[in-house]
C-alpha cells in the first residue's frame, strides 16, 4: 500500500512540475517575425483590393438587355451595346416598377421577365422530354388500394 501511495505522489509531483503544453508560447527571431509581417502587411493589402464577382456585362449581353428594355418601353433609340448611365437608369426603373431592388443592376428577376433568364432547352433531360402531368391512382390493383385504404383510415 505505501507503494501505491508514493508512485501516485510522484505522478502529482511530475505533474505539477512539467511545463503544460497548451499554454507556452513560441517567440520568433527579430529577423523572422519582420520578414513575416511586412510578408503579411503586403499579402492583406493585395487580398482586399481584389475585385469578386463579375466586373463587367459582355457587349452581346448587353445588347440583349437594350433591345429587351426597348421592346418594353423602357429605353429608346437602338441598343448600342455600352453599359451605359441610360441603360442603367431604365434597368433601374424597371426593376423598381416590379418591385425589385434598384441598387444592384441587373437583377435576376428582372432579366427573367424581360425573357432573357437562362435557355435550358440544350440541357441533357430536356431533350425528348415529355413533363405531362402524372397519371391518377386509377392503374393499381384493388388489393393494393383496398390495404392502403384500410390502413390509412379514411373511410369512403
Amino acid at each position: 500500500m505505501f507503494s501505491s501511495h508514493a508512485g501516485l505522489a510522484l505522478l502529482i509531483s511530475a505533474a505539477l512540475l512539467a511545463p503544460p503544453a497548451f499554454g507556452s508560447s513560441v517567440h520568433e527571431t527579430s529577423t523572422t517575425s519582420h520578414t513575416r509581417s511586412s510578408h503579411k502587411l503586403s499579402h492583406s493589402r493585395h487580398k482586399s483590393h481584389r475585385q469578386r464577382g463579375q466586373q463587367a456585362i459582355e457587349p452581346e449581353r448587353v445588347s440583349e438587355i437594350q433591345d429587351a428594355l426597348i421592346h418594353a418601353h423602357y429605353l429608346t433609340g437602338d441598343a448600342s451595346g455600352k453599359w451605359d448611365a441610360t441603360t442603367i437608369a431604365a434597368m433601374q426603373k424597371y426593376q423598381a416598377d416590379h418591385g425589385w431592388q434598384t441598387k444592384l443592376t441587373p437583377d435576376s428577376r428582372a432579366l427573367k421577365s424581360l425573357g432573357l433568364g437562362p435557355d435550358y432547352s440544350d440541357a441533357i433531360n430536356a431533350k425528348g422530354s415529355n413533363f405531362s402531368a402524372p397519371t391518377t391512382g386509377g392503374d393499381a390493383p384493388t388489393t393494393q388500394t383496398a390495404g392502403f385504404t384500410a390502413g390509412s383510415g379514411v373511410k369512403q
